[in-house]
């Protein structure tokens, strides 16, 4: 028997959203009015298309690196399966911060020296041109840091959505004679979906929280532009107010979206 669905009432009607937008409309006509508001405001802004950009990049390589360590944590292979395992609970105990200073400045520096080693017989005849720690960006350190921190988490969200399938719809194709391949893509997928989506799209939102932490490498975001203005100005009530301000906006219009597409997919499924 399928459980009793809350229905909708007047309670349930969003003030809360009501609250955010009159919230967000106050401070736009504040930003308007004021010249310091504006100000601000014309600074902070400049570092939302790097933080749009790491968190595009970021997650899409995550989406890819969390879907390949699941599908190896579910394969046949003991190996990959246990290396799948070692990769996720490493990662996780490991803060995202922690993770971000890590992969900045020791495997930023031991990949330059481990390219160079490798390419020492062409360096040394002019064929190839050593590598130097500074040529490897600091954006591309931070993304490259999200991912592998996000790709653990990742996995564990299509790892459960895979089990969440019924047993007896694969044993009923495998019967049919379809490949794994074809299991996986006509079977499995589409409905491991319904499962996968929510979560991962949160982990997207977390995602471009977690991405003001790129501020620490210096790379200019939001949070960096903000830290800068403030560090002259002094003016940090302003700043981080407007910053707060950005912020929410990015978030929580980015959730009303993917709740959107979500009501999309449970409705088309119950059709």
């Amino acid at each position: 028997m399928a459980p009793p669905r809350w229905k909708a009432g007047p309670e349930d009607f969003p003030w809360w959203l009501v609250a955010f937008g009159a919230l967000c409309l106050g401070l736009a006509i504040v930003i308007a009015a004021s010249d310091l508001y504006a100000q601000v405001f014309g600074v902070v802004v400049k570092g939302i298309g790097i933080t749009i950009g790491v968190t595009l990049a970021a997650f899409a390589l995550a989406t890819a690196l969390g879907l390949a360590i699941a599908l190896a944590g579910l394969s046949g292979n003991v190996v990959l399966r246990q290396i799948a395992r070692f990769y996720v609970e490493l990662i996780r105990g490991i803060p995202i911060l922690v993770l971000l200073f890590y992969i900045a400045f020791v495997g930023a520096p031991g990949f330059v020296a481990l390219y160079n080693w490798a390419l020492a017989p062409l360096i040394a005849r002019g064929w190839a041109e050593a590598l130097l720690v500074r040529d490897v960006s600091l954006l591309w350190r931070a993304v490259i840091a999200l991912t592998i921190g996000y790709a653990a988490f990742i996995a564990e969200i299509f790892r459960a959505g895979f089990q969440s399938v019924n047993e007896g719809q694969i044993e009923a194709a495998k019967a049919l004679g379809l490949t794994r391949f074809q299991r996986f893509r006509l079977i499995v997928f589409p409905q491991a979906m319904r499962v996968i989506f929510p979560p991962l799209s949160n982990d997207f939102v977390s995602m471009v929280k977690d991405s003001s932490l790129v501020s620490v490498l210096g790379v200019a975001d939001i949070t960096q532009m903000a830290k800068v203005y403030a560090a002259g100005s002094f003016r940090f009530f302003e700043t981080y107010s407007i910053v707060t301000y950005i912020y929410l906006i990015l978030t929580i219009g980015l959730s009303l979206m993917l709740r959107s597409i979500e009501g999309r997919m449970r409705r088309r499924t119950e059709r």
